[in-house]
């Protein structure tokens, strides 16, 4: 897919970090771009800032955990514009990272894969069949991780490791379809986002017991991720426009950080039928 000027996107977790980066290029190539995210005020904020600098946009609340949400979604999407042609599956939590996983919660488990594999799943039931209907030209990037392509990384790096395969079988079934609608998968590094402080958002039923952090906390959190990324060369309008890149050029693997961030350790250890190095996520 070449050309975006007057179509449409629809982008999950897009009011802050990478989602926003994306909703941000894409409306900037002339897209009309549908924003969603849990968080009603962050996306409020994001929507407004768009519509100041003249974009088409709108903004719907949706927690992509929950397939009628999803479902509401698409109605309100091609209800609006009448047509999907970029879904960006980003919307995505951290959780579930300390300690050993045989000592997480399974509501940890559930909360985890509910947003980052699930969220996935119900974009691309929700979405899919009708852009296919439509027949017109069309891409998906769902939005993994560099922990979806190596060993460890807890909860979240199995969701991200499933997101990956999942994006996989999509991309070789649509192309034996010889569909016009594409596939990517996203797997960036280390990018300075609040998802270490997703736990703000995590439902009071998945609740694992344990006492919420405080407002502060949670900005503490997101400073030391950020001053983390302040030492990196990726930040979400970077991802963003490696994301552009590969919806233009077909790419199906989008490695913003490069591909030896232990992708390489990883398969020689298969190779070589070792076990992987471990590995710890910041969470």
């Amino acid at each position: 897919m070449r050309e975006f000027e007057g179509r449409v996107a629809v982008v999950t977790g897009a009011a802050s970090g990478i989602g926003f980066g994306i909703a941000t290029r894409l409306a900037q190539e002339g897209m009309k771009v549908v924003l969603a995210d849990v968080e009603e005020e962050a996306l409020t904020a994001a929507v407004l800032v768009l519509r100041q600098q003249e974009h088409d946009v709108i903004g719907v609340v949706t927690d992509v955990s929950r397939p009628e949400s999803v479902e509401e979604l698409a109605e309100r999407a091609f209800g609006t514009y009448g047509n999907v042609h970029v879904l960006c599956n980003n919307a995505g939590v951290a959780g579930g990272g300390q300690g050993p996983v045989w000592q997480a919660s399974l509501k940890d488990w559930q909360w985890v894969f509910g947003v980052n594999l699930w969220g996935v799943v119900h974009g691309v039931h929700a979405f899919l069949p009708r852009m296919l209907e439509k027949g017109e030209d069309g891409h998906i990037v769902n939005t993994a991780s560099i922990m979806g392509l190596n060993p460890g990384g807890g909860i979240y790096g199995a969701t991200k490791h499933a997101v990956v395969s999942f994006s996989e079988t999509l991309f070789q079934q649509l192309c034996q379809a010889q569909s016009r609608v594409k596939v990517s998968v996203l797997c960036p590094g280390h990018v300075p986002t609040r998802i270490t402080s997703s736990i703000r958002n995590r439902p009071e039923e998945l609740s694992d017991g344990s006492q919420r952090p405080t407002e502060d906390e949670l900005a503490e959190r997101d400073r030391i991720w950020a001053e983390r990324g302040a030492m990196m060369t990726m930040q979400p309008e970077q991802v963003a426009d490696k994301v552009i890149e590969a919806i233009r050029g077909g790419v199906f693997y989008i490695l913003p950080h490069g591909s030896d961030l232990g992708v390489r350790r990883r398969f020689d250890a298969i190779l070589s039928r070792q076990g992987p190095e471990p590995q710890q996520v910041p969470w």
